[in-house]
């Protein structure tokens, strides 16, 4: 175990459009947590890996023999393999943020509740000092819940977040003062853009990585309700609404593009889901949006072309990921963690 980074200094954390050197994810192993069937988010996780692979190195967490012998017949070379313990497969919530001091790269890490207590598995408390020790990167600790879903960086000190997440009894108990204090001390955040709530259904309480992204300094992307039947179409416009009247940590008044929103999606179970466009990972060359086979799909992918004319798009699917019931929940963002060059 590398020691933990304790030098008071300044933290910041890249944006994710900034170069990487590697993008972490993991490979479904344990098949309770997907309803008994690991055929079809494995199916989603490879595809993934396989979009990314073709400008980044891909760092695929498998755990146990089954997952390692799966995974490498699924991906044969395209990744590298590395062997650890995990509850589930949300990296973006229960890794490390890496970030930046003067002395360099640093893993930030943080408490978990297991998202407020709903989902507790072993060894999610733990595989982010694992990513931090292969990535030989020294860790910095704080005491506090935070899952790295519930907050979006545009690398200036600006970060977007959710009251419904961040403020939520569940997590610290915490008053708006106390959030924006915690995210100034952990991230060297000057300006915080709070969001009332995210999409129904949503098992994290409304991560704001399933409805609102940074996509460049003092740009934002959202979504657009797909029609009248659309169950998050009063929530969708309030965000937009809350984006175009804020000012990022320069001052700069907020570019806001509203993308086609996945509209109603209901999973295997007949519930209706958090599906979203916004949930991508921006990536070396490339942007993976989740895709669902519905009408916006096509429009969506044009829209976010439009919004990284630098980047390929593409789409796709993440029916497995989703999932139903308690099982899945999420897509590509919330499975990943980049690690900047």
């Amino acid at each position: 175990m590398l020691p933990d980074a304790t030098e008071t200094t300044t933290i910041t954390v890249p944006p994710e459009w900034a170069l990487l050197k590697a993008v972490w994810t993991a490979w479904p192993a344990d098949a309770d947590e997907w309803n008994g069937d690991l055929e079809a988010p494995r199916r989603d996780v490879a595809a993934l890996v396989t979009a990314l692979a073709e400008a980044n190195k891909v760092r695929l967490l498998v755990n146990g023999p089954e997952a390692e012998a799966s995974a490498r017949a699924a991906l044969g070379g395209t990744c590298e393999f590395v062997q650890a313990r995990y509850g589930d497969i949300w990296l973006r919530d229960t890794g490390p943020i890496f970030a930046r001091t003067h002395l360099g790269q640093v893993a930030l890490r943080f408490a978990t509740n297991s998202w407020g207590g709903k989902y507790d598995l072993p060894d999610d408390a733990t595989v982010g000092d694992d990513i931090a020790r292969v990535s030989e990167t020294d860790i910095r600790r704080f005491d506090f819940v935070l899952e790295g879903g519930a907050i979006d960086h545009d690398g200036e000190g600006t970060i977007l977040t959710t009251r419904q997440t961040l403020l939520n009894p569940n997590r610290n108990g915490w008053t708006r003062e106390q959030a924006e204090a915690a995210l100034a001390e952990a991230f060297g955040a000057r300006k915080i853009i709070w969001i009332d709530e995210g999409l129904k259904n949503d098992h994290t309480d409304g991560h704001i990585d399933n409805i609102a992204r940074f996509v460049g300094p003092g740009r934002v992307v959202c979504q657009a309700a797909a029609g009248d039947d659309d169950p998050n179409k009063e929530t969708l416009d309030a965000i937009a609404a809350t984006l175009a009247a804020a000012t990022d940590a320069s001052g700069r008044k907020l570019q806001v593009a509203r993308i086609p929103g996945v509209g109603l999606y209901r999973n295997a179970h007949g519930e209706v889901s958090p599906a979203s466009h916004m949930n991508f990972i921006i990536a070396n060359g490339l942007v993976v949006v989740p895709v669902y086979g519905t009408a916006t799909q096509e429009p969506a992918l044009a829209a976010l072309q439009a919004v990284f004319p630098d980047h390929k798009v593409v789409g796709v699917p993440s029916q497995g990921l989703l999932g139903a019931g308690t099982a899945g929940g999420g897509s590509f963002h919330c499975i990943t963690q980049q690690e900047p060059r």
